[in-house]
């Protein structure tokens, strides 16, 4: 007797019903993780939204000298109004992106109106060369900036190009002691074109956002791809079972194989009998 292929056992008709319990599931399983993953996105993303959609105010009502860098300026878009510092008093500020393209940003003091010598560090705007300094626009200048804290400290902190003094990320402490104004301890991304120089506008970094907003749906994803890989689990678990036990039945001679070829009487038997 021809030994079944194990193929042939669990493609037929009796196998049918739990190949399509287990579609089914796989597909109900996979189809409740996306949506409860895509839920969860979404909860990021309106959480992004809501602190990028702040109102802009006056930087006088967030944030005076002397006071720190509190977690809830961080990102928060203001208006200032001041008078830029001497071009000689810029850097560069090398290792930024912006449009996916490498280069500088344009580091600017601006002196507050009504600060007594307070400045606040704006980056005026992007270039993929630190070249030439652009002259700051003279006169009172009003702008919208966000803020972003201060960065920490980088190794080689400092290098002296051909044309300006290059700095790899905007330390306040370390500026303080270069420039001679008393310094925000952060700084400002201007969005106003009026006072690039001709530079592109830096890109703002997106507000961050703890990846446990949103916890629940994220979860549940997790829930239901475990629970479709369980009911692939025990698909294959039930169905080994079922083709051990037919096998073993067909071997016993207890059941015909189905492709077995049927039974004929011989024509010559059938004379003689």
């Amino acid at each position: 007797m021809r030994r079944d292929s194990t193929f042939r056992l669990w493609v037929r008709p009796p196998m049918w019903g739990l190949h399509a319990l287990a579609v089914v599931a796989a597909v109900i399983c996979f189809v409740g993780g996306s949506w409860q993953f895509g839920a969860y996105d979404q909860r990021q993303e309106n959480e992004r939204a809501d602190r990028q959609e702040v109102p802009t105010v006056p930087v006088a009502e967030v944030w005076t000298p002397g006071d720190p860098f509190l977690d809830t300026m961080n990102h928060r878009p203001v208006t200032v109004t001041g008078t830029f510092a001497p071009a000689d008093e810029q850097h560069w500020v090398s290792g930024r992106v912006t449009d996916g393209t490498d280069g500088y940003w344009l580091l600017t003091p601006l002196l507050l109106d009504g600060a007594d010598d307070t400045a606040l560090l704006v980056v005026r705007g992007f270039s993929p060369e630190a070249g030439e300094l652009p002259e700051p626009p003279t006169g009172e200048q009003s702008m919208r900036v966000v803020l972003e804290p201060g960065e920490p400290a980088d190794p080689g902190d400092t290098t002296s190009g051909a044309d300006a003094v290059v700095i790899a990320a905007v330390r306040v402490p370390s500026l303080v002691n270069e420039l001679p104004y008393a310094l925000f301890p952060g700084f400002g991304i201007s969005t106003s074109t009026e006072v690039a120089g001709g530079l592109a506008l830096a890109d703002v970094p997106q507000p961050e956002v703890s990846w446990t907003v949103g916890m629940r749906n994220l979860a549940y994803s997790m829930q239901w791809w475990v629970f479709g890989l369980f009911a692939l689990f025990m698909w294959w678990r039930m169905g080994r079972d079922v083709v051990a036990n037919e096998r073993a039945r067909r071997e016993r001679g207890s059941a015909p194989a189905d492709d077995a070829e049927p039974v004929r009487s011989d024509p010559v038997d059938s004379l003689t009998s």
